[in-house]
């Protein structure tokens, strides 16, 4: 088998490969995409070495929290990309979308009978890290992770982060060696593999594959799904053909004002990647090699001392920095506290500082408090916070800066700091198609005082944590076009 990045793959059982089995099965979960993909890289390699065709099973079910036709929408629109992409390659590509509850109950276990080996893709947040431990327990054969999350492999880092300062320098003192080891862009390119053979008919019966009328979005064809409806599908397409049109957007027309102007909303210079990168229908790798070859960069330009300051260290231009940092320390920043803490979205989990600050002010008054179901309905006072709501309502993305703006009034109009972080858990995780990502509870937490350090002069209800106020934020950013837009 070729050589393979070793911290990226974990094998979660006892079970011996089956030579003797009638294909590879990749069990696609995170990395919903054929390119730039290691754990598809992976299952091919599996393939070659044993000389045996290769399935994959995308499979979406009904029962996870928040199941919705945002969400569902969006993973589907991937699986049709995916259909399309793997339609002339030498794989047997399984789209699975389970009508109600329970319905794909023994679907993977039946398909991994007839497997020399299964892979399935890393990722450490939501309700996957159990799923996929308590399926490893149940298979007769090997079942092996890889992890596609970051330029940094998870596994890279032995301990949690509490600064972005600290992760950042110890990005810069690894990471150039894991430069050095990038997934293939077109893991199937050139590569030839027998043929798998239809799957048994009853297997099909009783787990049919996705229709042609759901996974081209067909009128109705999702209202027949088992989940809850009153969340109407975002504008936003899924799938990688969204995604790599988004990227090239970004990088030929927004990433050269990126430093100056992302915080500003009239403006729209965000990348707008980060629900694809959640669903993995883009690699940040693919992400990264898209940036630099914009910068012309080449290895030699990074620093060789690392400092954790958030520019120089790249050798490139300060808009590439600001992005870099952002899709590199920031979002893998995240994947290190998940990861490593499986209370990563507990109150608990807050810095001893953060929660002795707010425990101290829990009981103090608030001008307003407001009910969970008012904040839902962006029924608040404040016209920026109402606006920044129903941009979450109508498009499931939410302005990366009126995010942490966003939160930090749930705080301040909450009954309590716990009910505060319940609450925002809840709208984000319902309408945000990014929700339920390591990288969007450590926004949450960050309202709480996650990555932060005390602040002062100490507030009424936020303690020592940030304080951000609606009247500066509108004082500081350019708005008018958004407040209009986006007036509930």
């Amino acid at each position: 088998m070729n050589p393979f990045p070793e911290l990226r793959t974990q094998v979660l059982n006892q079970a011996p490969i089956q030579d003797q089995g009638d294909y590879v099965l990749y069990w696609m979960i995170a990395c919903r995409r054929t390119r730039w993909n290691f754990s598809l890289e992976r299952a091919v390699d599996w393939a070659l070495e044993l000389k045996k065709p290769l399935v994959v099973l995308e499979a979406l079910r009904i029962g996870y929290p928040w199941a919705g036709d945002r969400l569902h929408r969006f993973i589907i629109d991937g699986m049709a990309v995916n259909a399309r992409r793997l339609e002339d390659a030498s794989v047997l590509y399984y789209p699975y979308v389970e009508p109600y509850a329970d319905a794909g109950k023994g679907l993977l276990k039946r398909l991994a009978q007839h497997a020399c080996v299964v892979v399935t893709d890393d990722f450490p947040a939501f309700f996957l890290p159990g799923m996929v431990h308590r399926t490893a327990r149940s298979l007769s054969v090997r079942l092996e992770t890889v992890d596609s999350n970051g330029l940094l492999p998870m596994r890279a880092a032995d301990r949690i982060f509490p600064t972005a300062y600290g992760f950042r320098r110890f990005l810069q003192a690894h990471l150039p060696h894991h430069l050095q080891a990038f997934p293939k862009p077109e893991p199937l390119e050139n590569v030839s593999l027998p043929r798998a053979a239809d799957l048994p008919e009853d297997l099909r019966k009783a787990w049919p594959m996705a229709s042609e009328a759901l996974l081209k979005d067909e009128p109705g064809a999702i209202s027949g799904l088992d989940i809850d409806h009153s969340v109407a599908p975002s504008d936003l397409r899924g799938g990688s053909d969204a995604a790599e049109e988004m990227l090239d957007l970004f990088i030929h027309r927004k990433l050269d004002r990126y430093a100056e102007d992302r915080n500003h909303p009239d403006e729209d210079v965000t990348s707008g990647l980060s629900p694809y990168l959640h669903f993995g229908h883009i690699s940040p790798h693919e992400v990264f090699e898209a940036v630099m070859d914009k910068e012309g960069w080449y290895m030699d330009l990074l620093g060789t001392t690392p400092t954790g300051k958030k520019t120089g260290w790249w050798g490139v231009s300060p808009d590439a920095e600001a992005f870099l940092d952002q899709i590199v320390t920031w979002r893998e920043l995240g994947f290190n506290m998940c990861a490593l803490d499986r209370n990563y979205d507990q109150y608990e989990s807050l810095p001893d500082w953060a929660l002795k600050t707010l425990d101290k002010h829990k009981q103090d008054h608030r001008d307003h408090i407001y009910t969970q179901e008012a904040f839902e309905r962006a029924e608040t006072h404040d016209p920026l916070w109402n606006a920044a709501q129903t941009q979450l309502l109508r498009q499931g993305v939410m302005h990366n800066y009126l995010r942490m703006l966003w939160g930090k009034k749930i705080l301040e109009w909450s009954p309590s700091p716990r009910r505060a972080l319940t609450i925002m858990i809840e709208l984000n995780n319902k309408y945000a198609l990014d929700g339920r990502d390591p990288n969007s509870y450590s926004g949450i937490l960050w309202v709480l005082g996650r990555y932060d350090r005390p602040w002062g002069p100490e507030r009424l209800i936020f303690g020592k944590v940030r304080y951000m106020s609606s009247e500066n934020t509108a004082r500081k950013l350019r708005l008018e076009d958004y407040l209009y837009r986006f007036a509930p």
